[in-house]
């Protein structure tokens, strides 16, 4: 039997194709900018009048979004139906898109707006029950076709990219002598200029839309929605048992800056995830591993654990090593440049902090916070200045404030650091994560087994300011050992000294090492 050939697609009809995939893509585009504009602003603006939430929380939210859902619901997307019934006799799009030109200003202004927007999207989300409960309502409906809303806002990022995307191919079907030609291409021209403005921009909400993503797979309950967190590589894994080497199913998302463990979990929508252990890149270590029972292997060790992991191929497992190696590479050259960069920066002594004016590190010295080294963001994470070791830091690390010796004791801006030194108190994160110190004890807040709590005081007074010294220069060490009676123990070091605190019925034993 004789097939049919294949009827071969004429120039005509590909350019035909183009123009209408743009019109589909605009309706569709269009729909979109709706939900945003007519439902979820208008939603939160109605709310937002009965003082719910501030006004102007939402309306920098959704920035100039109802001037650009406003040209294409009602000019440019008629303009494109109009067209298309007409094709016939004009066969032509690029007289329409330069109407386009004119309003890309409205874009250069959500762009620059958007991470501004993000950051108060989940700052309002999690402070404001009525504003969050709007919004998942809304994300519920089937109109969202179950994205969220950031991911909704994402779309007018992406959408003069896809205009000159479709150009391109428009222009390189249109023959050289085409009426459209002129007006195609000067279109382009100003349209590739926007784009290649917004490439920065767009990178970030693509890495921000992965993000989101990742963020869902895990069940919303882990935060990794930050600008400076970038994913690297993620993928299925099998982890070798220690005791008895079996192999478990689990997967890894590799970021510039953490790992994320995780135990794959039944979903009947997608893939949802349990993160098991959260290694942070900082002491990473990835070496190879030989096993005869198991090959393709290879360990990952960190701060926090140690993974004996198996590859399904040996490429597979090249690539992770690869990928790790290459991360940690990143992430120390990071490091030991932010370091290099201050290293022979004049520093407050202990001694002298607060009675000294330091000298101040300027802001454009630094990109990333000098406590916490997340990344700087004009928008996002501003920076500030400690007014009493002159570091740039960021908003969060510097909500503290102390008084200052050289400026007539008055309350200043600090770090928490130097408020941890100058005040002798721990922040409340602090005070509730892993990172307690002796700080904590010196202020009353643990008993160690004294009749009083003062006694706390009396027996570290004396070495109180070696203390401060040793805990800010790394040299005092904190370890808590639980034995079956359950025991606490401090260890500290003052000069060559370590002295052990531990309780011993009602009173303290004290030894000294």
């Amino acid at each position: 039997m004789n097939s049919i050939p294949e009827q071969k697609e004429t120039n005509e009809q590909k350019l035909y194709k183009i123009a209408n995939e743009l019109l589909q893509t605009e309706k569709a585009y269009v729909t979109r900018l709706n939900l945003l504009d007519q439902v979820f602003y208008a939603k939160l603006l109605e709310e937002a009048r009965k003082d719910a939430f501030p006004m102007d929380v939402v309306k920098n939210i959704f920035s100039n979004i109802s001037s650009i859902n406003t040209f294409h619901s009602q000019f440019l997307l008629p303009d494109l139906e109009k067209r298309m019934g007409e094709w016939t006799s004009t066969p032509r799009i690029g007289d329409i898109l330069q109407k386009l030109t004119p309003f890309l200003k409205m874009y250069a202004e959500y762009v620059r707006n958007f991470d501004h927007a993000m950051d108060l999207l989940k700052q309002w989300t999690d402070r404001s029950p009525p504003f969050k409960a709007i919004i998942l309502e809304i994300q519920s409906q089937e109109v969202c076709g179950s994205l969220t809303l950031q991911h909704h806002m994402l779309e007018p990022v992406q959408r003069v990219p896809r205009y000159e995307m479709l150009l391109k191919d428009y222009l390189k079907k249109l023959p050289q002598d085409h009426i459209d030609r002129r007006d195609a291409e000067k279109s382009l021209e100003i349209i590739a200029m926007a784009a290649t403005h917004s490439n920065s921009a767009i990178r970030k909400t693509e890495n921000l839309k992965k993000l989101l993503e990742i963020y869902e797979m895990l069940g919303e309950e882990e935060d990794v929605v930050n600008p400076s967190n970038e994913l690297i590589k993620e993928g299925h894994i099998l982890k070798l048992a220690a005791r008895n080497t079996s192999a478990m199913d689990r997967y890894l998302f590799l970021f510039n800056n953490m790992l994320l463990y995780c135990v794959p979990k039944f979903s009947l929508v997608g893939q949802k995830f349990t993160v098991r252990t959260r290694i942070g890149i900082d002491g990473m270590k990835v070496t190879e591993t030989y096993n005869e029972d198991y090959p393709h292997t290879f360990q990952v060790s960190g701060k926090e654990r140690t993974l004996e992991l198996q590859a399904s191929s040996e490429q597979d497992k090249e690539s992770w090593i690869k990928a790790f190696q290459e991360t940690i590479h990143i992430y120390l050259q990071k490091n030991e440049t932010f370091k290099s960069a201050f290293k022979d920066v004049e520093e407050v002594t202990i001694s002298e902090l607060g009675k000294r004016a330091p000298r101040w590190i300027r802001d454009n010295e630094v990109t990333m916070c000098m406590r916490c080294k997340e990344a700087f963001n004009a928008l996002m994470r501003r920076r500030h200045h400690c007014r009493a070791c002159g570091y740039v830091v960021c908003g969060k690390c510097s909500d503290y404030k102390a008084p200052l010796e050289y400026d007539g004791n008055r309350m200043n801006k600090v770090c928490k650091d130097c408020n941890s030194i100058l005040t002798g108190n721990i922040d409340s994160e602090e005070r509730e994560g892993k990172k307690k110190g002796i700080l904590e004890v010196s202020s009353g807040s643990c008993d160690l087994g004294f009749g009083r709590k003062s006694d706390v005081h009396e027996l570290l007074r004396g070495c109180r300011s070696n203390l401060c010294y040793s805990f800010c220069n790394g040299s005092f060490i904190r370890r808590q050992l639980t034995d079956g009676m359950g025991v606490r123990r401090w260890f500290c070091t003052v000069g060559s000294t370590i002295t052990l605190y531990r309780p011993a019925g009602a009173g303290t034993h004290v030894d000294v090492l």
